[in-house]
């Protein structure tokens, strides 16, 4: 997906007619802190169907450079307020054929803020199932309810009640219990009531789990005495308890003070001490009971579950973006292996540009009795091939098969490194059927390690090929609602792939077709031009490509680069759309087209300084933003923003978590990074967490505010569990420690 759909086909389909694009971009701006004009041009451009990544980069003038993820925001709040639009209208329309609107109705729904506030007034419109509120009225006791609800002193329940008896109501009683039941149903449906008692659970509500089971052990042991505010519940524990719940562990449920609730319920509707009232107060008590609590508690417990994915699909976007942008190893020759027992350990060679060189498999494992001959093999891949560095996939017998490497590394007269590398998603992919069409010469099995082995050389290139849920660097991804989890990962890997930019020539389809405005048809379309007409020479060539038309080329012409094309602005990710503008800039400041990319433009920003930017800018005229980002390509065109990234942690030898010891210093690489820790590789076939708790002397609310995946850290061992292999560290230096 090219270009966020989700968010942004709601976000241009749900709008009612006529509505104020104004007030629209008003209540966006005021909950997203952004200015109303900008959030404005933002909404028209996203109507003109317009990418995200195209609106980020080359309509910052517009949006006052609102970077991808505010615009991401942006996109979804307005999806949002289009659809509470329009089911205000459903809801008008629904209750106006009904006979029923009024302008007390009217106010209410202009005011409402929530599509839970619009379903609240329409509770009770909405047609109900059989009900015994509904079974009541047939009955013909709706006139008695409304006589109770007035609560007249005067009036006895029991005598009136005795005027509705008959065949269906065979006494007094009958009529009463019929009666209260319809009040209940009025009292659950009432908008403000149910308003009043929902800030109440948010407010001063619990999420209580307890042990569904006497005595069952499980991962959810913590789980079996549980409660915490509803306000404060930490998402990764929501989930947690959402978890066990469904594989019958635990019994969730929320409390309130019901007797609070019920004082809130009876003020509303008790007016007095009369008889009636008493009957009045009683069918309150049952609403509560019997209706609104279940009501509100799913509610509520539907609204926790929903905040919690969110939190955790922010988590794993971040995650995910800070892998898909980990620093590429470039220009060395690669070998990856995928460990494996009884299929033995697949591999692969790949030269510098991911070219399979050679296929081998080895039985490095003792109990194949192979083990000599899989070392003269692999030494004689390194050195037939000049392998730099050697890829493992941590999967199963990925230990083994790091002391086995390490073991023949030692051996080996060249300088070779290792690195062990997560093969989440691998296996998928090597049966999948682009893999198949990538390397029809070649069985699934070694597909995985020529997979691997491309991850170090390109993790962006190699990963955009497998579905992101299957990349492993989440927490309860799989509980995730999948179109949102989709939608929101999507958005990730096209963020990053237009950041990074593409080669036009060498990309594959999986990789193109996640450019802006390039759909996976088009993509196809470019890989078949290229086949059939050799490499692309300048951009302007898309145009020839089957169903690539003047907007999809607008959208998707300055992400695509052409290395060595005639005109050098080809290559860079200046927009052919500035390209007059970059040259004006150029010969302002008194350098030729030539001169891009040389020595000879360091001396650029200086002289664009002497100038001014506001007037350099008028000159070429463009805004300011846009100049610098000009400015910034002239110089670096083509650059890749991963190149400035520190490199991977590559090692040479291995350690066992025997060796591990309490106080022990390590450099390690960050892995994943969850609500409450992180996971850090430490050369050991297990990782260690550092716990949110460890990671910092000063108070941080989330492990992201301080780490990232791929970071290369500095940790101490705080212990070993030897029997459940858990390695707990600390980023606190002793000395920090004692002082802190």
């Amino acid at each position: 997906m090219a270009e966020y759909p989700e968010t942004i086909e709601k976000a241009r389909s749900c709008g009612a007619p006529g509505e104020d694009a104004a007030r629209l971009a008003g209540e966006i701006a005021q909950k997203l802190g952004l200015a109303p004009a900008r959030v404005q041009a933002a909404i028209g451009l996203i109507d003109e169907g317009n990418t995200i990544p195209f609106i980020a980069r080359y309509r910052k003038e517009a949006t006052g450079s609102m970077d991808d993820q505010k615009l991401r925001d942006l996109a979804d709040e307005l999806a949002y307020l289009r659809k509470l639009s329009a089911q205000k209208e459903a809801v008008r329309t629904a209750i106006e054929e009904q006979g029923k609107w009024s302008a007390e109705l009217a106010e209410k729904l202009a005011a409402a803020r929530t599509l839970a506030e619009v379903e609240d007034i329409y509770r009770p419109y909405r047609p109900k199932r059989k009900t015994r509120a509904s079974t009541a009225k047939a009955r013909g006791l709706e006139p008695l309810a409304q006589r109770l609800l007035q609560q007249a002193p005067a009036d006895d329940p029991a005598q009136l009640a005795q005027g509705y008896t008959g065949e269906e109501v065979p006494d007094a009683q009958a009529a009463l219990a019929g009666a209260r039941d319809i009040i209940a149903e009025a009292v659950s449906d009432d908008a403000d009531a149910r308003a009043a008692l929902r800030r109440l659970y948010l407010a001063g509500g619990m999420l209580v789990s307890k042990a569904a089971k006497d005595g069952a052990e499980s991962v959810y042991d913590k789980y079996y005495d549980f409660k915490e505010p509803v306000k404060k519940a930490a998402g990764h524990r929501v989930l947690a308890v959402d978890r066990g719940e469904r594989e019958g562990f635990l019994k969730v449920s929320i409390e309130v003070d019901a007797a609070q609730a019920g004082a809130l319920l009876e003020k509303r509707f008790v007016k007095n001490s009369s008889a009636a009232a008493r009957e009045v107060r009683a069918a309150v008590q049952d609403a509560y009971t019997r209706l609104v609590h279940p009501s509100l508690e799913r509610e509520v417990r539907a609204m926790l579950t929903a905040q919690a994915c969110e939190g955790a699909i922010r988590v794993f976007s971040k995650n995910l973006e800070q892998l898909l942008l980990a620093p590429p190893i470039k220009g060395k020759v690669a070998l990856g292996l995928d460990p494996g027992y009884r299929m033995g350990c697949k591999t692969a060679v790949v030269d510098a540009t991911g070219k399979v060189l050679d296929t081998a498999v080895l039985y490095p494992l003792p109990e194949f009795k192979r083990v000599d001959e899989a070392k003269r093999k692999l030494k004689a891949l390194i050195e037939k091939h000049g392998v730099e560095v050697i890829a493992i996939g941590n999967g199963t017998a990925g230990r083994e098969t790091e002391l086995f490497t390490a073991e023949v590394l030692r051996e080996v007269q060249r300088p070779v490194s290792y690195m062990v590398v997560s093969e989440a998603g691998a296996s998928v992919y090597s049966a999948s059927r682009l893999a198949a069409q990538e390397f029809p010469q070649y069985d699934v099995n070694l597909r995985s390690a020529i997979s691997i082995a491309r991850r170090l050389q390109d993790p962006l290139a190699e990963l955009v090929k497998i579905d992101p849920k299957a990349v492993g660097v989440g927490q309860y991804q799989h509980d995730m609602p999948p179109a949102r989890l989709a939608e929101a990962l999507d958005g990730v890997v096209e963020h990053c792939v237009n950041s990074v930019g593409v080669d036009l020539n060498t990309a594959s389809a999986p990789l193109l077709q996640r450019v802006a405005g390039v759909s996976a048809a088009v993509a196809k379309n470019i890989v078949a031009w290229r086949e059939e007409n050799g490499a692309f020479r300048a951009r302007k060539e898309l145009l020839k490509v089957a169903k690539l038309g003047p907007k999809a080329y607008e959208q998707c012409a300055g992400f695509l680069r052409v290395p060595g094309a005639r005109h050098k602005l080809d290559a860079s990710a200046v927009h052919p759309e500035s390209y007059g503008a970059a040259l004006a800039v150029l010969e302002a400041c008194g350098f030729a087209e030539g001169d891009i990319g040389t020595e000879a433009l360091a001396a650029l920003p200086q002289k664009a300084a002497a100038i001014g930017l506001e007037a350099l800018a008028e000159r070429a005229g463009v805004g300011v933003p846009t100049l610098q980002d000009i400015l910034a390509e002239l110089q670096k065109p083509g650059r890749d923003m991963r190149d400035e990234l520190p490199p991977p942690l590559l090692r040479t030898d291995v350690m066992k978590l025997e060796d591990l010891r309490p106080g022990m210093q390590l450099t390690g690489t960050v892995r994943n990074v969850i609500d409450f820790g992180a996971f850090v590789d430490l050369g050991v076939h297990q990782d260690g967490l550092v716990h949110i708790s460890q990671i910092s002397n000063r108070y941080i609310r989330h492990p992201a505010e301080v780490l990232k995946v791929g970071d290369i850290v500095t940790v101490w061992v705080l212990s070993v569990d030897m029997a459940k292999k858990r390695i707990a560290l600390t980023m606190k230096a002793p000395a920090e420690k004692k002082n802190a």
